[in-house]
C-alpha cells in the first residue's frame, strides 16, 4: 500500500469532487487537536495537520469518543520506542465526515466504530479472518494499527479527526447519535471488548468452564465479563488494585488480591471450599487461564519490581492438566528498559516443561478484530452486553495528560478513561 498522498487525486465529498494534495490545501486544512507522545511519561495536546483523504478508498471520521488503552501506557512509559510527536490512540468511535471516490459502504453522516488494526480486507490473511496480520498495510511487515509504535505510519485516534484507509473494510456502522446512552459501549468495540472476547477464544472458554484471569485492567475485566457471557461456571480475577478488584466483583467474578498471599493457593482454596465435582479432587486448579498483564507484570515477592514471567509462571501452576492458556497481555519485541529478568528483544524463560507435561494448550497474539466486531456490536444493541461497566472516567482531549498520569500510576480509580474531543 502507498501511504503518502498522490498528487492531484480526486475524491468525492457527497456530490462534490474536491482535489487534495497541493501545499496550499495542506495549509488550509491544518489545525486539529491531538494527543501526542512528548517523552517518557509525558503526553501533550497539540495542534497537528488535519486528517485528510489521501487515497480514493479513504474516509475521514470526526471522533466523538476515543479511549485510552493499557497498550498506550507501554509507549507512555518509554518502553516500546514511540517517537516524539506520535499521535496516540487506537479506540475510536465517530461520524464519517469525508469519503473518497472509491468508498461504497459508508457515506458522510454514518456513525462508525473503527477497529484498532488496519487491514485491507482482501489479502490472503484478511480473507482467512486474520485481520491483525494483514499483508498490505505495513510495507516490509504484517499487521498495522493506529497510533502504535512499530505498527505502521497511521496516526492515532485521540484527535478530532482520523483518516481511515480501506474504509469499506475498516468502518463498522452502528446506529444512534454521538453522546447517546450506548456511546461508551460502542467505543469499546474498537478494541477493549473485542480483545477481552479474543482472550476467551484463545483460552477456549466454554459454558461451565472454570477461568482465572490475571490482571484486572480493562482487558482482564472484559475477558472475565466475556467468560461470564459465554456461561463460565466460575471466574476468578487476580489483581492488587482495590478499585479493580471491586469492579471484578461488580461484574460477577470472584476477586483475588495477590497482596493477601499466593493467588494460586487462594484460588485452589476457594475452589475446594466451594465444593469440587465428584472425582475431581485432584484438579483444584482451573480449566482456563488468561494472562491479561503481559511483560510489565509485577513481582509478587519484590514490591515495586517487575517480573515479566510472574503471571505465566503462576498460571503454569494453576491450570489443570489438559487445560488452556490464553495470553492477551502484550509481550513486546522491543523493550527499551527491560526488567532484570527480561531482555530488550523480548526473550523470556517460561515453564514450557510444565505446560508440556500437563498437556496445556498455549495460544496468544493480537486480536483479529473483524472476527468479532459485528457479533459483539449486535450483543450490545440487543442489550445482552454492556461492556461500559468498566468505564470509570471521561474527559476532553485537554484532560489527557492528567488521565494518562493517573492511569499509569493506578491512581484515582482510573480503570478505563474515554476522551470526547
Amino acid at each position: 500500500m502507498t501511504t503518502g498522498r498522490r498528487p492531484g487525486i480526486s475524491v468525492r465529498l457527497g456530490r462534490r469532487v474536491k482535489r487534495w494534495g497541493s501545499d496550499d490545501e495542506k495549509q488550509r486544512t491544518a489545525g486539529m487537536k491531538a494527543v501526542v507522545f512528548a517523552g517518557t511519561r509525558s503526553v501533550a495536546v497539540e495542534d497537528v495537520p488535519d486528517a485528510v483523504l489521501e487515497e480514493p478508498d479513504d474516509v475521514v471520521v470526526r471522533i466523538s469518543s476515543s479511549a485510552i488503552c493499557g497498550t498506550d501506557l507501554h509507549m507512555y512509559d518509554g518502553r516500546t520506542g514511540a517517537t516524539q510527536g506520535l499521535v496516540l490512540g487506537h479506540e475510536p468511535l465517530g461520524v464519517v465526515e469525508q469519503v473518497g471516490s472509491a468508498v461504497e459502504m459508508v457515506k458522510p453522516g454514518d456513525r462508525v466504530v473503527i477497529p484498532t488494526h488496519v487491514y485491507c480486507g482482501v489479502c490472503v490473511n484478511c480473507a482467512r479472518g486474520l485481520s491483525a496480520a494483514c499483508l498490505r498495510v505495513r510495507p516490509g511487515g504484517f499487521g498495522a494499527a493506529y497510533g502504535y509504535a512499530g505498527m505502521g505510519p497511521y496516526r492515532g485516534a485521540q484527535a478530532e479527526l482520523l483518516r481511515v484507509p480501506f474504509a469499506d473494510a475498516n468502518c463498522v456502522p452502528v446506529p444512534g447519535e454521538p453522546g447517546d446512552d450506548r456511546e461508551d459501549d460502542l467505543v469499546l468495540l474498537a478494541d477493549a471488548f473485542v480483545t477481552g472476547w479474543h482472550a476467551t477464544v484463545l483460552g477456549e472458554v466454554t459454558a461451565g468452564a472454570t477461568v482465572a484471569v490475571f490482571g484486572a485492567g480493562t482487558i482482564g475485566l472484559l475477558a472475565a465479563y466475556s467468560s461470564l457471557l459465554k456461561g463460565a461456571a466460575e471466574v476468578y480475577v487476580v489483581d492488587a488494585v482495590p478499585e479493580r478488584l471491586d469492579k471484578a466483583g461488580e461484574i460477577g467474578a470472584v476477586p483475588v488480591d495477590y497482596r493477601q498471599g499466593d493467588p494460586v493457593d487462594q484460588i485452589r482454596e476457594l475452589r475446594r471450599a466451594g465444593g469440587l465435582a465428584p472425582g475431581e479432587a485432584a484438579m483444584s486448579g482451573v480449566q482456563v487461564g488468561i494472562d491479561a498483564v503481559g511483560f510489565q507484570a509485577h513481582d509478587r515477592l519484590t514490591p515495586g519490581a517487575e517480573n515479566p514471567t510472574q503471571v505465566v509462571s503462576d498460571l503454569a501452576r494453576l491450570i489443570n492438566p489438559t487445560g488452556h492458556l490464553g495470553i492477551i497481555g502484550v509481550y513486546a519485541e522491543k523493550d527499551l528498559h527491560p526488567a532484570p529478568s527480561g531482555h530488550a528483544d523480548g526473550r523470556l524463560t517460561v515453564p514450557w516443561a510444565s505446560f508440556f507435561s500437563k498437556g496445556v494448550s498455549v495460544r496468544f497474539g493480537r486480536t483479529h478484530d473483524r472476527r468479532y466486531t459485528v457479533l459483539l456490536r449486535d450483543l450490545v444493541l440487543s442489550g445482552r452486553a454492556r461492556p461500559s461497566v468498566v468505564v470509570t472516567h471521561h474527559g476532553r482531549l485537554d484532560d489527557a495528560p492528567g488521565l494518562y498520569r493517573a492511569f499509569d500510576q493506578r491512581a484515582g480509580g482510573v480503570i478505563k478513561a474515554i476522551l470526547r474531543p
